[in-house]
């Protein structure tokens, strides 16, 4: 019976903890704020970073069950990942609807409110970023549907195409953006956002599901691998996209896009000493099952809530001109 309501009372707390990935908006939001200081980025950039908060949350509860398919016996339970998908891409499927009239709105040169039906077509059916747009809508839509689907039914399916939709959805705007005008470049805008979306994102997806320290104990020594390895590409890539775009230093500084870049190489710096951080202590920790769920799902929001703000700053970035 004490034990029952020790549970339970661990249940109810994890539930409060897990609330505050709310924090995640607040800080892509804090993140275009910041922007704004620095430069003039869109006005989509609002949203496009919210958009890219929740995508990036699907790319990873979708990474996440495909890592634990197959086991005996998954430490984390399917349905709810299932579940999370299905509500994350709801939300996704809203706000990426919401910068598609947005954009559609900028690109024929009228108001939200005088954008019709006829306009908002030809926006769409046009070669380029209308097509482009359209495409990233009917990736996250099948994401939806499919997690919903697969809720409902409680089916057993691979997450892969998931997985694949959320990517293509992810990359549609960046491998048509600025850099694909440069050699590589839309290969390195994708492996840029890419990686830091399945490093923010299979975060997310633990914080959502992980309920107890022995799975945090499987799981977290995975993730920590994994971010190594997104760090890595999203330092490389960052880096030469950052070289290629500002073109000289002086441009770092007399350029809102400069800096804009500076910002969040900063926050990227930041948010790096508590990765390696966290790395040294808290996931030797939580491998030796010394650490708890709950400290192992606060340092989870914390780090993501820090990502987010990069998240911001980033799709300011990619709309400022």
């Amino acid at each position: 019976m004490v034990r029952s309501a020790q549970a339970q009372g661990l249940t109810r707390m994890l539930a409060v903890r897990r609330r505050w990935l709310l924090g995640v908006a607040a800080g892509a939001l804090a993140g275009v704020a910041v922007a704004r200081l620095l430069a003039d980025p869109a006005l989509s950039s609002w949203v496009r970073a919210l958009s890219l908060s929740a995508g990036s949350a699907v790319l990873g509860l979708a990474t996440l069950a495909a890592m634990v398919r197959g086991e005996r016996r998954p430490p984390v339970v399917l349905d709810d990942v299932w579940r999370a998908l299905a509500v994350l891409g709801g939300v996704w499927l809203l706000l990426e609807t919401v910068q598609l009239v947005l954009e559609a709105a900028a690109a024929v040169d009228v108001p939200v409110t005088g954008l019709d039906a006829a306009l908002f077509a030809e926006y769409i059916g046009a070669a380029g970023a209308g097509g482009t747009a359209a495409l990233a809508w009917v990736c996250v839509a099948a994401c939806t549907v499919t997690a919903a689907v697969a809720y409902r039914r409680s089916a057993r399916w691979p997450s892969e195409p998931v997985l694949v939709a959320a990517a293509l959805a992810l990359i549609a705007r960046p491998v048509t953006g600025h850099m694909s005008q440069q050699m590589l470049g839309s290969v390195l805008g994708a492996v840029h956002v890419l990686a830091a979306a399945l490093w923010a994102g299979v975060l997310v997806a633990l914080a959502l599901t992980v309920r107890s320290r022995g799975a945090w104990a499987q799981l977290l020594p995975r993730y920590s691998t994994l971010a190594l390895q997104c760090v890595s590409a999203l330092a490389a890539t960052g880096l030469i996209n950052a070289a290629v775009r500002v073109g000289s230093v002086t441009a770092l500084l007399d350029s809102g896009y400069g800096r804009l870049v500076l910002a969040k190489a900063a926050a990227l710096a930041a948010l790096l000493i508590l990765a390696w951080v966290w790395r040294r202590s808290w996931v030797p920790a939580a491998a030796a099952h010394r650490t708890t769920a709950d400290i192992s799902l606060r340092n989870s929001v914390l780090e993501v809530c820090a990502m987010a703000v990069v998240f911001g700053l980033a799709a300011a970035l990619a709309t400022t001109a």
